[in-house]
């Protein structure tokens, strides 16, 4: 049996610190782990940035409020849904994305959790588990499913080493020159196809 492990910024949603750093004009917020490997100093960066500019957990959920999904993204994850079992996994916080799980029609998700002081500023963030999407991948081996993995930037090359089929979507130049080894899909038409084509699924 199959089983999808999908990121969700950059594959489904456009990168929520990408939507902040515009709407703050910050350059620096639009660094993402496409840019830094390491997601502790990323994220000790972007904290310092909201705390130096001051910047609240309800400014930044205003602005998600109001992110749209990828154009194909829902119909894409509506006829995987219907095909097999998909579950996200993703590096973003349960703050942050619950509008976008209501315009994806709640699907499983796998996130981490912020800590918020009683003025509103985020001053931490707590991983539910280190390294959460490769482990995913590997839990999910261990109960018998081959596991499919998308993704799109160095925090998600783990989860597609670990998966029995990787690959990343829409991916900088940076990574795709590092990781020739997993196919490259610019489309949810060809992401869709090279799914069915691996588990015997008729395309649409």
């Amino acid at each position: 049996m199959y089983l999808i492990c999908l990121d969700l910024e950059g594959v489904l949603t456009p990168e929520i610190w990408e939507a902040v750093a515009i709407a703050f004009g910050i350059d620096k917020l639009k660094l993402t782990t496409r840019d830094i490997p390491d997601y502790d100093v990323l994220m000790k960066q972007r904290l310092k940035i909201l705390r130096n500019n001051n910047i609240t957990l309800k400014d930044i959920q205003e602005i998600i409020a109001d992110i749209d999904l990828l154009p194909g993204a829902l119909d894409f994850l509506e006829w995987l849904r219907s095909n097999t079992q998909v579950i996200i996994a993703t590096g973003s916080f349960i703050e942050f994305i619950q509008p976008l799980a209501k315009k994806l029609n709640y699907p499983l998700i796998f996130c981490h959790n912020l800590e918020i002081d009683k003025t509103g500023m985020i001053i931490n963030y707590s991983l539910r588990l280190k390294d959460m999407k490769k482990k995913t991948v590997r839990a999910l081996k261990k109960l018998k499913y081959n596991v499919i993995a998308v993704g799109d930037s160095y925090n998600d090359i783990r989860m597609l080493k670990e998966a029995d089929f990787g690959i990343l979507f829409r991916p900088p130049a940076n990574v795709q020159k590092e990781f020739p080894q997993f196919p490259v899909v610019t489309e949810y038409s060809e992401l869709k196809n090279h799914i069915s084509n691996h588990i015997k699924l008729k395309s649409l």
